[in-house]
């Protein structure tokens, strides 16, 4: 997976290669505890996660201060954060410790959509979605069906030119008629460019000006088939059935920028939550 931390507005991603001194990624659960006269505990919990992330750095490079900074207080500006878009959207920040960016429920297979609508579309031929066990859902292919993968808000998973991305179907489809392909589109969501292989997994490099990826596949025949354990990687070997850490929209909810005792480094801290 990627080892460093980009984050910015779609298309407008940097990279901050330097180390953070302290980081937390854990989910908000959510969960209420209710204790009652005989000293039994019941729980409330919302049926959907939330996802944190908190990094400080000490001794942060100007220019990397400066991209945190203009991003808590939505200023646009010259260079990476420059744009005509709005500057007060959601940001797309890439986890360095995230194995597959494919949504949690998405990579398992769970839709809360009929026709599971939220993970999926149909690029062509026909799809059906039907219940399975586990709380899972299968695919009735055709022989022609390719299926996109859906970012639950942008028109892709925002990506960076130059990045390397990896993307691998579902293991319950064969891999001798399977394909795997990578749709690269620009930051106004317009098509770019495909990278496309025979098989289960491809890899290919973003080209110049694209923003987004979507990752496309088909099992190459008329067949009941798992949506589960489809993997999306950057800069690693995609994994079956990895736990989707997803690539949510995110939000700053804290910030702190403190003057290092060096000049002009800057000990920086921001906290984001998924929304």
């Amino acid at each position: 997976m990627a080892r460093n931390l980009w984050i910015g507005k779609p298309g407008l991603l940097r990279e901050i290669d330097q180390a953070a001194k302290s980081w937390d990624r854990s989910a908000e659960l959510n969960v209420t505890e209710f204790k009652s006269l005989e000293g039994r505990v019941t729980t409330i919990a919302p049926p959907r996660t939330v996802r944190r992330l908190k990094f400080s750095w000490d001794w942060l490079e100007p220019g990397d201060a400066q991209h945190l900074t203009r991003l808590a207080r939505r200023v646009n500006g010259p260079g990476l954060q420059g744009s005509p878009a709005p500057s007060y959207g959601p940001l797309a920040v890439i986890d360095p410790a995230s194995v597959n960016l494919l949504g949690p429920y998405q990579a398992a297979a769970q839709s809360s959509e009929p026709g599971g609508t939220d993970h999926w579309f149909t690029v062509s031929g026909s799809l059906g979605v039907l219940p399975y066990t586990g709380d899972t859902v299968i695919g009735d292919f055709g022989e022609t069906t390719r299926v996109g993968w859906r970012h639950g808000l942008w028109a892709g998973w925002p990506v960076a030119p130059g990045m390397r991305v990896s993307w691998q179907v579902p293991p319950d489809w064969n891999p001798a008629l399977a394909s795997a392909q990578l749709d690269w589109k620009r930051a106004d969501g317009t098509y770019l460019s495909t990278t496309s292989a025979t098989g289960a997994a491809v890899t290919g490099t973003a080209p110049a000006e694209a923003a987004f990826v979507t990752p496309v596949g088909g099992p190459g025949e008329a067949v009941l088939a798992g949506l589960a354990g489809a993997c999306l990687t950057i800069d690693a070997v995609p994994a079956a059935y990895a736990l989707g850490d997803g690539c949510p929209a995110m939000t700053v909810t804290a910030y702190s920028d403190v003057p290092a005792s060096r000049l002009p480094y800057r000990n920086i801290s921001i906290d984001l939550v998924e929304v």
